[in-house]
């Protein structure tokens, strides 16, 4: 991120009523004006999860990201530049019923439009490419997508400095806050399923997912750096089950086994591989890269990669 410019994060929210796509827009008491839900990162955020603080704080509305829809950038009263990013994000019935919104000093009021009715009510041209780029999808066919989202283990224990099985080496403090510090964007995606390599850095990796979201975690050896390293690695059989299952899922491996668990993505969808693939495989400890994939038609192919790096 570039120190001098402002960022942000929100989303396109969508519904479905009868059949007919609706979106969320936003009427602010002090602007006067009508907007897309979207808000300023607070300090230690990832953009994820700031989206998601933000559409619940601004709507009372509690979603989970979908693809990315697009990134605004504009210049403030101060010279600043200010860079936004958005999600495509589905309000379900229940989230809606649940909110306890009410007309404030920020938000006056909420509006649920037909996608024509917003592109011609939004006040920002800004606004309007963005829930453009998100019709484009629509138009497409991609609506409703789920993730699979490969996570590289926190810092670790370097071998040189570990004695004992490489499969124990433990998580340095600073791997520890990083797997704290995950928590939040990770949940921001709807994460139901955590699957990890039965290495003791890649457990506790997802150790505080586990107890936030109070789900177990799925441990395997199919994609453990000790497998790969034997040539006993399965990758394509644990991304077989996730695809078929269409939920959104978390799996946490090693460096050298990513690599594969992407390609394994890529074929399992029935997506031409390329150089997309080895970006979104080299990963920093605690980073990740988010697959989405349509829950309709897993095999129309990847629709979109995002990754994501934790706050130093």
């Amino acid at each position: 991120m570039t120190e001098t410019a402002v960022y942000a994060a929100g989303g396109v929210v969508w519904r479905e009523v009868e059949g007919k796509l609706m979106v969320l827009a936003v009427h602010r008491t002090g602007y006067a004006d009508i907007t897309l839900p979207k808000g300023k990162v607070d300090p230690g955020e990832m953009l994820a999860e700031t989206a998601v603080r933000e559409i619940f704080e601004e709507t009372g509305i509690r979603v989970h990201l979908g693809i990315p829809v697009g990134v605004s950038r504009y210049k403030l009263p101060s010279r600043r530049q200010k860079i936004v990013h958005y999600w495509s994000a589905h309000a379900t019935e229940e989230a809606i019923r649940a909110s306890a919104f009410r007309p404030n000093r920020e938000i006056a009021a909420l509006e649920w439009m037909t996608p024509k009715k917003a592109l011609s009510s939004l006040s920002y041209p800004v606004d309007v490419d963005i829930l453009q780029n998100f019709l484009r999808f629509v138009d497409d066919g991609v609506l409703s997508t789920f993730p699979i989202i490969v996570l590289r283990h926190a810092k670790a224990t370097p071998r040189e400095q570990w004695s004992g099985e490489d499969a124990a080496r433990p998580l340095t403090r600073r791997g520890v806050r990083q797997a704290e510090s995950i928590v939040g964007p990770l949940s921001a995606f709807g994460v139901r399923k955590i699957v990890s390599s039965d290495a003791v850095r890649c457990l506790t990796t997802v150790a505080p997912l586990a107890a936030a979201l109070g789900r177990k975690i799925v441990r395997t050896s199919l994609i453990s750096q000790d497998a790969w390293e034997g040539g006993e690695s399965d990758p394509r059989s644990v991304i077989g089950r996730r695809v078929r299952s269409g939920k959104p899922a978390v799996l946490c491996s090693h460096g050298p086994v990513l690599p594969d668990i992407l390609s394994e993505i890529a074929l399992a969808t029935g997506t031409m591989r390329g150089s997309y693939l080895g970006s979104a495989s080299s990963l920093e400890p605690a980073s990740f890269s988010v697959v989405h994939l349509s829950t309709t038609n897993p095999g129309s192919g990847i629709i979109a990669i995002e990754t994501h790096e934790p706050k130093p």
